[in-house]
């Protein structure tokens, strides 16, 4: 039984296919170039949001491939964010070469995938419909709201008869699947895992909503492109995103044996709850100190070998200062070497799709040598070493990142992901 353990244990876990459909645009090529130039995918919302504080999203821009994928077949079935899940695992396993045709690599593919959250559109047209009659309720209706039909609808496209898993962690959904397909393949549960997450959420109650939460940035809807802007002093709430990430993930021989392309390694998971607040984490930042410090134990680093962390950072008044002071506390001394962004400032916050699109990120700077900025940082909040507005080139030749993303309900989530040529 100990070799068994250890055999499973010493499994490495590399990241093979990428996929993006996001407010920076569809395809990594598109969303990475435009998140390095700085561009912005925040955009001002039509006239129904009008009476509310907050009239701003970081809306997906849409194109023939994402509308083939939102046809009203699909949409009688699914819930929009399924669609932007198929459509984003489309790129990443076209991305990977892999498209399992035998009876035992489709056993050996698995999806983990979850959503923050339903559609509450749907649920209020389905309420309206209900007042007509019972027969106006969609027979797909439960289907489309539930968080795990994404994986399902993936699982039964491409035939994946592998771990078929799904997490709801509210703003840590994306990083929590990707995490646990992660030990799924190190555990031996499967050789292959299409993970990420999907959220497409945007709409009036759900904004009304999150301002009551007094959550949203609201002094900026006449300056979209500057209204997230995480760690700046001027910050005063998140803006809501859509969209989705799917990465493939891959035992490292099964992925040599095929040459496949690598884009980085995922060497550790670490989770914590910070048992405090059901919105706030805990003022010291020990939630996500245990979180990243529990990562940086799975994947048997030392601290001082991390020169990157992209943060969770919302652009809340609150949550940046947190996780700024967690940083600071883990790392001590060597802060000065590590450099730290968010890049929510670009596209916003997608909520359950926000870890997934980050590790995307995360995996594209370790892949290119290339730290992205933090747009809108024009007066940080402390001396922590921040990407703040212009790409940063990352010239260690070992490239550690940590990946922060952190949860409504005290969840915490960090990935500890570095380029392929640090473990031999």
């Amino acid at each position: 039984m100990r070799n068994v353990i250890s055999n499973a244990l010493s499994r490495r876990v590399v990241v093979t296919g990428l996929g993006i459909v996001s407010p920076l645009g569809v395809g990594k090529e598109i969303a990475w170039n435009k998140l390095i130039q700085g561009q912005s995918g925040i955009v001002s919302l039509g006239d129904e949001y009008s009476k509310l504080p907050c009239r701003i999203a970081g809306v997906i821009p849409k194109n023939d491939s994402v509308e083939k994928f939102l046809s009203k077949a699909n949409l009688k079935q699914m819930a929009p964010a399924t669609c932007l899940a198929l459509k984003a695992t489309s790129e990443a396993l076209s991305d990977a070469k892999w498209l399992p045709q035998s009876d035992l690599d489709r056993e050996n593919t698995g999806v983990a995938l979850g959503m923050g959250m339903i559609d509450l559109k749907d649920v209020c047209d389905t309420n309206v419909a209900l007042q007509l009659g019972y027969n106006k309720v969609s027979p797909f209706f439960v289907p489309r709201i539930l968080p795990n039909m994404a994986a399902g609808h993936i699982s039964i496209k491409y035939g994946l008869r592998g771990p078929n898993h799904s997490v709801s962690t509210a703003c840590a959904t994306g990083a929590h699947s990707i995490g646990d397909a992660f030990r799924f393949i190190r555990n031996g549960d499967a050789d292959v895992m299409v993970c990420g997450g999907a959220e497409s959420c945007i709409s009036p109650l759900a904004i009304a909503g999150f301002c009551r939460l007094r959550a949203l940035s609201t002094s900026f809807n006449d300056k979209p492109s500057k209204a997230s802007r995480p760690f700046d002093k001027n910050r005063d709430g998140f803006v809501m995103g859509e969209g989705s990430a799917v990465l493939v993930l891959e035992e490292y021989e099964h992925a040599q044996r095929r040459n496949a392309k690598i884009y980085a390694e995922i060497l550790g998971y670490g989770l914590s709850g910070d048992a405090s607040h059901i919105t706030t984490p805990r003022e010291d930042g020990s939630g996500a100190i245990l979180s990243m410090s529990r990562a940086l134990k799975d994947a048997n680093v030392d601290k001082d070998v991390i020169t990157y962390v992209n943060a969770h950072a919302t652009s809340t008044p609150v949550g940046d200062n947190i996780e700024s002071t967690a940083i600071r506390t883990l790392f001590k001394e060597h802060c000065a070497e590590v450099n730290v962004s968010s890049t929510k400032g670009a596209h916003g916050h997608l909520l359950g799709a926000a870890g997934n699109l980050e590790v995307v990120f995360t995996v594209l700077s370790i892949y290119h040598g290339i730290l992205p900025p933090t747009i809108n940082l024009e007066h940080p909040i402390d001396d922590l070493n921040y990407v703040a507005n212009t790409q940063r080139i990352w010239n260690n030749t070992k490239r550690v990142a940590l990946k922060n993303s952190f949860g409504f309900g005290g969840t915490n989530a960090t990935l500890c992901i570095a380029n392929i040529e640090v473990k031999k």
